[in-house]
């Protein structure tokens, strides 16, 4: 299989997370490993906008697989931070349509080959979310879950979007 191959049926793990409504325009998400995320509109300023946790979601990926590369190769670093740029598009869904990932690394005697290398490995082999957002391959499932007291629970399905499809491009078809 060469490099750009992809296994017909590879193995899948799963990863959760739940978003409930905490404040009129405040939402409170907890992930699978139990950890709380604090998110809002902007209007209350009381936690991130979602847009920007997938910023945050792509630095920490590489930024993890950077670090650990750069040790395993004996790297002396002091200092290490991701700055990551979203660029989107002014209307709705605004959508991002480019990231700017840089790597900032301090320590002295640094290998600037060694540094180039993890980043590579981050960005095409190591990084979930970098891998998920560039490949084009993902597919959303959207569906809905009523629940009334005393009634039977509702469930439907509403719509898939992707791979390479926006949403906005499926209402128009609509």
């Amino acid at each position: 299989m060469g490099p750009n191959a992809r296994e017909e049926n590879p193995p899948m793990s799963t990863k959760t997370a739940t978003v409930t409504l905490a404040g009129e325009m405040r939402l409170e998400a907890r992930t699978g490993s139990g950890h709380t995320i604090v998110m809002d509109d902007g209007a209350g300023d009381r936690g991130a906008r979602p847009s920007e946790l997938l910023g945050v979601a792509l630095g920490g990926c590489t930024a993890l697989d950077v670090i650990s590369i750069l040790r395993k190769k004996r790297q002396a670093v002091t200092g290490y931070e991701v700055r990551v740029t979203g660029l989107g598009v002014e209307e709705h869904p605004h959508n991002f349509t480019r990231f700017d990932v840089v790597h900032v690394v301090d320590g002295v005697d640094i290998d600037p080959e060694a540094v180039r290398r993890a980043i590579e490995l981050s960005a095409t082999r190591y990084c979930a979310v970098g891998s998920t957002l560039s490949s084009g391959d993902l597919e959303i499932h959207h569906g809905y879950l009523i629940r009334t007291p005393g009634a039977a629970d509702r469930m439907g399905e509403v719509l898939v979007t992707g791979p390479n499809t926006l949403p906005a491009d499926l209402a128009a078809r609509a």
